[in-house]
Parts: structure tokens; sequence; C-alpha cells
């Protein structure tokens, strides 16, 4: 699989959007985050995922899931080996970590707002 087989898979799905998160292609639904090609240049696609979720699909095919070295690996963030996927494998890697955000979201029709409201949103303090 390549960059733009994960592109493709990922809006694929219901609700889903590509927006620039850093510069680089992120995925979204409901205005959350489920996966994103930060890491394209190094061969992988990346999933947001539970903790219980990475370690399945690491003990499952660990020559095809890795977490992200460092602290957002901590948190569920999985690497995906592109070029070692199969398009069923990629397929429901992206479904796992889109249906994770829709479950949080509880409703895929939320309204988002544009790009320009959330860079400028200020979050509360804590």
């Amino acid at each position: 699989m390549t960059a733009a087989d994960f592109r493709r898979i990922a809006l694929s799905f219901e609700g889903a959007e590509e927006v620039s998160h850093a510069g680089l292609p992120a995925f979204r639904v409901g205005g959350r985050r489920f996966a994103s090609l930060a890491s394209q240049a190094e061969g992988y696609g990346n999933l947001t995922l539970t903790l219980e979720q990475q370690a399945a699909f690491v003990e499952e095919a660990p020559e095809i899931f890795l977490p992200i070295p460092g602290g957002w690996g901590r948190m569920g963030h999985t690497h995906i080996r592109l070029a070692t996927a199969s398009k069923d494998v990629l397929t429901g890697a992206l479904r796992a970590a889109w249906k994770l955000r829709i479950e949080k979201n509880g409703n895929t029709r939320r309204p988002v707002a544009s790009r320009g409201a959330v860079a400028n949103r200020k979050r509360p303090k804590k």
C-alpha cells in the first residue's frame, strides 16, 4: 500500500475529511483526528488507537504495526508500515481508528468549525 492508498481509504469513511496538521496530511471525523500521514516519508501511516487496540495490532502483526516512539506511542498512536500492509489490513486498521473517534464523538454529524476558527480557538486553562 502507498500514501495515496492510505488517503483514499481514510477519506472513504463517512464524515472523514483531510486537513493540514502542522503542514502534514491528517484525517478527521467530527473534528477529531483519527489518522495522519505525518510519517509518510519514512514509509508509515499513523493511527490514533487505544492502548488495547495498539497492543492487539502489534501482537497480531508486528511486521506491520509498531507504537510511535516516545510519549505519543504510550498514548496509543501507532505506525502502520504501508509497504507491508495489505489493502484489507490497512482498511481494517483505519476503520478501527475512525470508529474509535465516532464512538468518542457520539455523533458523526457534529458541526466542525472552519480551519481558521480551529487554529484561532483558545483552549480553557486547566
